[in-house]
């Protein structure tokens, strides 16, 4: 699949969408690289880490793929999608963070009592810069796991992709004056702990320079694989298939620059495209079973 395709508006997704289902591969092919990305940075964020989230994407677009006959055009392709995604991603439970759950009390408690001056250089040449940044974006990324898994959803919904609140009210079953509440409690939550604790993005003392190898020593971080400063970023405006109608962000959107997102892993894609390679067209051709 190629990756570097022209964003696709949703009308074009949706035409795409019924070609694939009467047996179009190109068409199908041409579709699941319209979504990929976008699956993979919600799946990151809501799961916190690559291996994670390239697992849950894989998961997620298969769901997809087998249940394509089922779109019927109610909505936008691409909220069919989301909806689809944040469904499997509310009851994930195969992720790290499932497993060791985070909160802000821990976090802050981590912060303030962490003995950076007894941690030895664990940075094996690699340059300071390179893992400071590593770090900033893995720390606020993992942040996000403090929140509920609802309160996550909503945050990055509103935040990174920032949907608007009808579209997002529909994709979580709430009304979109709830969703609007919601975001709006959940971004000063996020931004008064940025606020009181962090050096980067806000008035706090930590700073991920001198978190580092404390960082290497507890397996936060490796300095042999560095996920967010090897992947590679993609334009917030690749995301623009379901902003038809963007709100307004509101003053606390300055904290919230680590909400980049990425291309979806090369490898990752490669397991989509052996996927298509090993089946016939016709299993998104048969109806969904009741």
């Amino acid at each position: 699949m190629n990756q570097k395709e022209p964003k696709k508006t949703n009308q074009e997704l949706q035409e795409l969408a019924s070609r694939a289902v009467a047996g179009d591969r190109q068409a199908l092919e041409t579709l699941i690289a319209g979504v990929q990305d976008l699956v993979f940075n919600l799946s990151l964020r809501m799961l916190g880490t690559f291996p994670d989230a390239e697992d849950a994407a894989q998961d997620i677009l298969l769901k997809m793929i087998t249940h394509l006959s089922s779109f019927r055009g109610g909505s936008s392709f691409t909220t069919w999608v989301f909806r689809i995604a944040v469904n499997y991603l509310k009851d994930y439970r195969k992720h790290m963070f499932a497993r060791y759950p985070l909160s802000f009390e821990y976090y802050g408690d981590d912060i303030r009592n962490a003995g950076l001056q007894d941690v030895p250089d664990l940075t094996q040449d690699v340059e300071q810069a390179i893992l400071a940044e590593e770090l900033k974006m893995s720390c606020t990324n993992v942040m996000l796991q403090c929140l509920d898994v609802e309160s996550r959803c909503i945050f990055i919904l509103g935040t990174m992709f920032r949907i608007d609140s009808r579209i997002a009210g529909d994709i979580l079953g709430i009304t979109p004056e709830a969703y609007r509440q919601r975001l709006s409690r959940i971004r000063r939550k996020m931004a008064d702990f940025l606020g009181q604790y962090c050096g980067e993005y806000g008035s706090g003392k930590c700073r991920c320079r001198d978190r580092v190898n404390y960082a290497i020593q507890n397996h936060r971080i490796n300095p042999q694989q560095l996920d967010y400063t090897a992947a590679e970023e993609i334009s917030p405006e690749t995301m623009a298939d379901v902003k038809q109608a963007m709100e307004d962000i509101d003053r606390f959107s300055q904290h919230f620059s680590f909400c980049k997102p990425y291309q979806t892993p090369e490898h990752a894609r490669h397991l989509i495209q052996e996927f298509l390679d090993s089946t016939q067209l016709s299993i998104i051709q048969k109806p969904e079973r009741r």
